[in-house]
């Protein structure tokens, strides 16, 4: 298995914070953010690569970064542009990354913004279950927050029947986060969905047409989750973890 951790985005929603300076590398309670998600990481015997997929507006940064942590299982990704308007976005950039370093292993996706407090050994092991792909979801308990979110609706054996990206009238508030969990065998439909001229960025829109396509199934988790997508989240996750 090989992971990837997403941090190419420009994060314009939260300029001028975010401006010079990758949001996956802001600190939160006192280390960068993407150092949080490593965490989550750690003890995996079967885990053999962790890429980090960013831009070249961010290169050298992360390079700096990496330089001071010393992790040997990480590989630096870098695509080549430096603005919102030429990104390949989350899924093209995926597709770089799988075409750049030949992956031909099963590869668990994280977004470099998304903290998460379960343990993700139990998301592996119930990928292990099902042998699906698997995503992880949580309930924001509110209609209206699950507007702006990638709406999952499960049957009782937690397959995925209906998935709303960004819905007007959604059917739960239970939502995608973006850490999922990818068989090698499917990885080539990533070509295929971009092949059909679909969302590259969005990655819930990748979890709709690949739900639609063939089973898969999601993890639900009740701890705590948050998407550092505003100043009032990214304030909000600083006060959670600075309480541990």
């Amino acid at each position: 298995m090989k992971a990837v951790i997403l941090a190419g985005g420009f994060a314009k929603r939260m300029w001028p914070l975010t401006e010079n300076q990758a949001k996956a590398l802001l600190p939160v309670a006192g280390k960068p953010i993407i150092e949080h998600i490593l965490e989550k990481l750690e003890g995996f015997d079967e885990l053999s690569e962790i890429y980090i997929s960013t831009n070249a507006k961010f290169e050298n940064d992360f390079r700096e970064w990496m330089e001071k942590i010393d992790n040997p299982k990480l590989t630096l990704v870098v695509e080549k542009h430096e603005n919102e308007e030429k990104k390949f976005g989350a899924i093209g950039g995926l597709k770089y990354l799988i075409d750049k370093h030949g992956v031909d292993d099963d590869l668990m996706v994280l977004g470099g913004d998304n903290l998460f407090e379960f343990n993700l050994q139990n998301f592996l092991d119930f990928y292990k279950q099902k042998e699906s792909p698997l995503i992880a979801s949580y309930n924001v308990g509110d209609l209206e927050i699950a507007k702006r979110m990638g709406v999952v609706v499960l049957d009782n054996d937690n397959k995925i029947v209906e998935f709303q990206e960004k819905p007007n009238e959604p059917k739960s508030t239970l939502i995608s986060t973006l850490i999922y969990l990818l068989p090698k065998n499917d990885l080539p439909l990533i070509h295929e969905y971009l092949a059909g001229d679909n969302n590259p960025d969005a990655p819930g829109y990748f979890i709709q047409w690949l739900s639609a396509q063939k089973t898969v199934h999601s993890f639900v988790f009740n701890e705590k989750w948050f998407d550092i997508g505003s100043f009032e989240l990214y304030d909000e996750a600083n006060k959670e973890f600075q309480s541990k």
